[in-house]
Parts: structure tokens; sequence; C-alpha cells
């Protein structure tokens, strides 16, 4: 194991680069701006579609306008997405580009939709009207083409000064437009010339070749070792420090929202929905509890560990971890790095994978038929995603019965070898119980030095105008926790700052409405990144480690005293 682990930290700055690529966190940040359309749409669906299982007949009128609200959102997925994703882009190179020299994002992002509608929608010439068949989720890899394609065009143009110049006299807003008249013909006709070629050679659309040529390679993902493979390899990147999420996901995010868009229609026509590799798939199951299916995990630390750290671990990791945030776990107990829990965080995933892929494909349970919120406890997302098939219940509980059949002989392992520790240590402290009360004292009397060293910094902020905090992790789930703990810290020593969560990537639009931005572990390795962002804008830009941060989303008093530290140094 050691081997193993020493192998992947040798090349660690590798997969760091991986997941830093523009263009796979472009894909990711794209995504991230569009969850809200996709969690309205299946919200709008799932209350069409569960109504009847109750006996519960809907108005017929009822059911057609909930669907036009969910063809109108959902179904223009692919378009969404170009533009979100050539946004994302463009706020990445624009990093890269010479001085004064900058990509319009707003321009780059409806160049890219218009482009994208050359590749994806087809003219039907007998019917005058327009196929919008590869608009929705068929039409990603298009909208990622139309994209990347999109930005570079831009780039090129800026950098080589091809574009119209106005005299400084002109307003600045119309003097942008007529710089971005080149690059924005030159981007919408390269997709146009695209889409001639394409169905010059081959009489099919841009966004259908794409999904001749690749389906059969996407099958093969959508086997059990290329499914093991994609989870097993997600959380072997979590075990040593790198979001791995953010390295592999990214390249099958589109193939999954296309495989959950086919099974809604084969549920919808009376078929079985036989996808497994879906988005919710990876939620719910092979990742169930987040990364390294650590669902289970909480409850036998509380019930069935013996050490004092990790019962403490599993009561203040069990919520967070029912809602897939699972870091307080992985940074507390820790497992992270952690010999004992290298082989069930690997394995569990992989082994979910299998169950669930087995109960799908051979005992016919559902695929996820619809893209819920990552957030939803695995149970729960299941049984809405199966629609509450009786099937789907026995898979739940064998699935955590196996779940804390892998789990549970590792963590005993842990469990005494932390006993014994806290026993050692139990002797020690009672033989310098004093020493110990007069170092608590010093540090409590260290920490309200440096509020009270803070007050006058603060008192230049006014109720209307509090000292704003922005804390940035990968998905925005610990980052609220531990913005709860400094407004709450702030709120009890009574100084004027605000905090609020976020998550990296979707964080370019916010970062002028703040003076702080606090950076979450996972996100960590993007500080040089993000600090060409925050020094043009006066923003004290601050890291935090594993421990430190799961201590301050725990601890108001620890969170708005490393707070103040930070902005005295």
């Amino acid at each position: 194991m050691n081997t193993i682990v020493n192998a992947i930290e040798k090349h660690q700055s590798t997969f760091v680069k991986i997941s830093k690529n523009n263009y796979l966190m472009a894909i990711k940040d794209g995504f991230i701006s569009v969850m809200p359309l996709v969690m309205f749409a299946s919200l709008m669906l799932l209350i069409s579609s569960l109504p009847p299982l109750f006996g519960i007949q809907l108005p017929p009128a009822l059911t057609a306008w909930l669907g036009k609200l969910y063809n109108f959102t959902m179904g223009m997925l692919g378009l969404m997405v170009a533009g979100t994703t050539a946004k994302a882009l463009t706020g990445n190179l624009n990093h890269t580009m010479p001085q004064n020299k900058y990509m319009n994002a707003t321009s780059t992002m409806i160049a890219s939709m218009c482009g994208f509608l050359f590749l994806a929608v087809t003219p039907e010439i007998k019917t005058n009207a327009l196929s919008v068949q590869y608009i929705g989720s068929q039409g990603l890899l298009s909208a990622f083409v139309a994209a990347f394609l999109t930005v570079n065009i831009y780039k090129f143009c800026i950098k080589k000064n091809i574009t119209i110049k106005l005299p400084k006299e002109v307003p600045g807003a119309i003097s942008q437009s007529f710089k971005d008249i080149f690059p924005f013909a030159f981007a919408v006709l390269a997709c146009a010339l695209i889409d001639v070629i394409s169905r010059g050679l081959t009489g099919v659309p841009f966004a259908q070749l794409f999904q001749k040529f690749l389906t059969p390679l996407f099958k093969g993902v959508e086997t059990y070792p290329g499914m093991c493979f994609i989870w097993g390899l997600s959380a072997l990147l979590w075990f040593v420090g790198i979001h791995g999420p953010s390295v592999v996901m990214p390249a099958v995010t589109a193939f999954q929202m296309a495989n959950t868009d086919a099974n809604l229609k084969m549920f919808q026509a009376g078929l079985h929905a036989s996808h497994a590799m879906t988005n919710n798939f990876g939620n719910y199951i092979a990742a169930i509890g987040g990364t390294g299916a650590t669902f289970v995990v909480p409850f036998l630390l509380i019930f069935l560990m013996h050490s004092h750290q990790l019962k403490e671990i599993g009561k203040a990791s069990i919520v967070p971890v029912m809602f897939a945030v699972n870091e307080p776990l992985l940074f507390g107990a820790p497992i992270i790095l952690n010999p004992y829990m290298f082989v069930p965080f690997i394995l569990t995933p992989m082994a979910n994978v299998i169950l669930g892929k087995f109960f799908t494909d051979v005992l016919g349970m559902n695929g996820m038929i619809y893209v819920l919120p990552w957030t939803v406890p695995g149970p729960i997302g299941v049984l809405l995603n199966t629609h509450f098939q009786f099937i789907s219940i026995i898979f739940i509980l064998v699935l955590l019965a196996m779940d804390c059949f892998i789990y549970l002989p590792f963590l005993k392992a842990y469990d005494k070898v932390l006993l014994t520790q806290e026993k050692e240590k139990a002797v020690k402290i009672s033989n310098s119980e004093h020493q110990v009360n007069k170092v608590e004292e010093k540090k409590k009397k260290i920490e309200t030095n440096v509020i009270n060293s803070n007050d006058t910094v603060l008192t230049n902020y006014s109720e209307k105008d509090k000292l704003k905090v922005l804390v940035l992790c990968a998905g925005a789930g610990t980052s609220a926790q531990l913005a709860d703990a400094i407004n709450e810290g702030a709120q009890k020593e009574k100084v004027a700052i605000t905090a609020t969560s976020g998550a990296y990537g979707s964080h370019h639009d916010l970062l002028p409405n703040y003076n702080v931005v606090i950076l979450a572990p996972q996100v960590r390795s993007y500080y040089d990144d993000i600090k060409k962002d925050t020094d043009p804008l006066g923003i004290k830009l601050i890291a935090t480690k594993g421990m430190q941060y799961i201590d301050m989303t725990r601890n108001p008093q620890k969170a708005i005293t490393f707070l103040l530290k930070q902005l005295h140094n």
C-alpha cells in the first residue's frame, strides 16, 4: 500500500496539473453554472411523475405545462452549456493574455451559443422546421467543441490585433462591440463551416457525427471495469489529497447526462431504464456519502468504535456525510493518507459500482432517470430516481450492509491503535494537569488579544458595509460550514464581519463583492491561479490546511480567531 501511495505522491504535481487544466476546469465550471437549470427541470418532472404512483391523476393541462417547463430548460441544456463553458474558459485563458488584451466573456458566450446552433440544429427542408434533437443533453459534446473553438479564435484575434479600432472618444461599450465583430464572425463561421463539411462528407449534422463515432467508446466506459476504474481512481486521488472528482469526472459528465436523458425516455415509454452510467449513480451509489462511499462510516464510528477520537468524529460528521459532505470525516478521522483506510476507501466505491450495475442489468432495477442535487441523502436519491421500485429498497439495504462489512474490520483495527494512544495520553495528562491549564489560559489570553488588536481595524466597517468574506471549496459544502462558523464567531465577538460560501469555479463574478477569500484544503492547489484575480481587486487571499479547516468549521471561536490573525498579519 505504501508503494502505491508513494508512487501517486511522486506524481502528485501531474495530477494537480490535470485538475487545473483550463479546459477541464471550464467543463466543470460550465456545468456548475447550469445546475440550477438542471435541478429546476428535474423538480418539475418529479412533480408531474410522482403523483400517479399514489393514484393521483393530475389534470392533463397541468401535466402538459410541467412538460413544457422541462423541455424549455433541460431540453436546452446543450445550448446553455455552450455559453457557460465558453464564459468559464474565457476567464481561465484571460490570465494568459498579454497585458491590456482581454477577451470579453459575454461576447464569447454569445458567439459560442450561436456556433453551437450550427453544429446541433438540423433544418427539415420539407416541413420548413428545425430538428432540435441535439440541442439538449445529446448535444453536450458539440457544446464543448463550440466553446473551445470560439474562445481560441477570440484569443488569436485579440492577440494579433485583428479587430476594428475606433477613436478613443467613442464610449467603451460601443468600442468593445466593434472590437468583437471579427472574432465573433470568425467563430460563428468556423462552426458553420464544420457543419457544412460534416453534412457534405457524412450526410449528418456534426452533433450526430459525434454520437456515431463516440458511442462505442463510451459503451466501453459503461462496463464493470470501466465504471470501477472511474470511481476507484477518483477515490484513490482523494486519498492522497487531490480532489479526485475534479480530475476524473469532467471527461464523462456529458455521457452521464445523455444517459440520464435516455433513461427517462425509456421509462416514459414503459421500458426498463437500462443505463447505469449516470450522474446520480455516482452521487447515490458509487460515492454514497461522498467520495469513498463513506455514508455508513459515521454510524460505525458512533456505535461500534471505542476510542474517543473516532466517536467524536462520527458525531461531528454524521449530518454532513448524510448530505454527501464528507470532508469533516476525511480530514477529521483522518481517512486521507491513513494506511488503515486505504483499502476500504478505494474498494467500497468499486464494490458499490458492481452491485449497482448488477441490480440494473440483471435484476431489473431502473437506472437513474432524474438529475437531482448531489446533496440528497443517497437512499432517498435512489428511491426517487428509480421511481420507488421495491427492488430498489432491497438494493439500498444490501448496499449499506455491504459497505459496513467492508469498512468495519479496518475501522476496528484503527480504533484499537487510537484507543491505546488515548490511554497513554490520559496517563501523561493526569501527571501534568496543572501545566495544561496554564497553557489553556495563555492560549485564551492570546486569542483575546488578537480579537482586541483587530477592533481598530474593524471599526472602519459599519453595519451596512461589513468586512465581507467568501469561503470557497470544491462544491460549496464545507465552505458553508466554515462561513456559518465565522458568522457565529463574529456575532459573539461583536466584530463587523460577514461570511458566505461558494464553489471554486463559479466564483469569478462574485469576487468584486468581497474583501477576503478563504480557500478550503481541497482547492488549496488553485491558490496561485485565484491570486491573479484577487490581487488586482485588493482582496486578501487565505489558504487553509486539512485539520485546521475542519476544526474551524466546528468551532466559531477558532474560526474568527484564525481570520483575525490573518487580517492582522
